[in-house]
């Protein structure tokens, strides 16, 4: 049954990346917490909410909160709406992300949306990154700002993996894509993965370099997510073969190739409000990793963000630095993000 069903999964693959996108992903069933997740840690700071569809994570002096999906899975396309927390978030971390730690611990692969917090009246900042078999020597990270502000209502975040490429999602809006390329060899992420969702406190690092950490006089810092989608094949960690396919799998078959009009979203995004890519920080790599396709309205748009990070030039000593408000921003709705 096991190989059969592996066939049958690897056959959907296949057709998903010929397929012309019409997907929304609003299409999709969600589940219910309980028949897709179990607390990880956090004890009374994760609440489920009575309708079973909406939880709560909290962060407090005490301890984060967490939960992991109750399966392991092989490719599939995973999501949950997602509203941050507001007012003073500086060192709050919120993670929504793929991972097999704890069967893999030296080799483990990853797929993460971080979303770092910030001082009163900056922004949240949204991180993206993949591992692949204990590559974490070779950070492959991303970060964004938004055009809305994260912390007003809900928004739908969303992971779609395949044995070829990783695509994240914020809304309907591909951010970015990644392809396997054969000179990634084992950093593509491979193997099972659980989901996870964690809030925790990142002082150290999350903002500012760690300038700026966790104030727990305005804690309890909490975090909701809602709107479930776990739509994959459900896997043996220890065989990598998968064990049943997610019926509703077969919907994504339109979701893979990016069409025309989704492709130019995700460029205008990208130059609009990417603000650290790996593939151009000159100073971390000195060559670009091999999988990199060096755009060059990007690298200009990031040279003039930071033009020693990412031109090799000389620190220039701003008098203001401009910097747009959520409500200025273009919304991102029917057509193509307007620049």
């Amino acid at each position: 049954m096991g190989k059969s069903v592996v066939g049958y999964c690897g056959l959907f693959l296949t057709l998903l990346l010929v397929c012309v996108s019409g997907f929304h992903h609003g299409n999709l069933p969600v589940v219910p917490f309980d028949e897709g997740y179990t607390q990880l840690f956090g004890e009374d700071n994760l609440v489920v909410h009575r309708d079973g569809h909406t939880v709560h994570l909290s962060l407090d002096e005490r301890t984060g909160s967490g939960f992991v999906s109750q399966d392991l899975y092989l490719h599939g396309y995973f999501s949950a709406s997602i509203k941050l927390p507001a007012d003073y978030t500086a060192g709050v971390v919120v993670a929504f992300y793929m991972s097999n730690g704890d069967t893999y611990e030296k080799n483990h692969d990853e797929i993460d949306f971080e979303f770092l917090g910030n001082i009163r009246g900056k922004d949240w900042r949204i991180q993206t990154n993949i591992y692949g078999n204990g590559s974490t020597a070779l950070g492959r990270e991303e970060r964004y700002s938004l055009w809305f502000d994260p912390a007003d209502d809900f928004h739908r975040y969303s992971i779609l993996w395949t044995d070829s490429l990783i695509i994240f999602y914020v809304d309907d809006v591909p951010i970015r894509e990644v392809v396997r390329t054969a000179t990634m060899g084992g950093d593509f992420p491979s193997k099972p993965m659980s989901l996870y969702a964690t809030i925790w406190d990142g002082s150290d690092w999350a903002t500012n370099g760690g300038k700026y950490r966790v104030n727990y006089n305005y804690a309890p810092y909490t975090t909701e997510f809602s709107d479930f989608a776990l739509h994959g094949c459900a896997a043996d960690p220890t065989e990598h073969s998968t064990t049943t396919c997610d019926t509703t799998y077969t919907t994504l078959l339109k979701a893979v190739a990016i069409s025309g009009s989704q492709r130019t979203r995700m460029d205008r995004f990208r130059t609009k409000y990417m603000t650290y890519s790996y593939c151009y920080d000159r100073v971390r790599y000195k060559v670009p990793l091999p999988e990199c396709v060096i755009s060059p309205q990007e690298a200009q748009h990031l040279k003039s963000f930071d033009p020693v990070t990412f031109g090799g030039g000389r620190p220039r000593h701003h008098g203001r630095r401009h910097r747009r408000s959520h409500r200025a921003a273009a919304a991102v709705n029917g057509e193509a993000i307007s620049m």
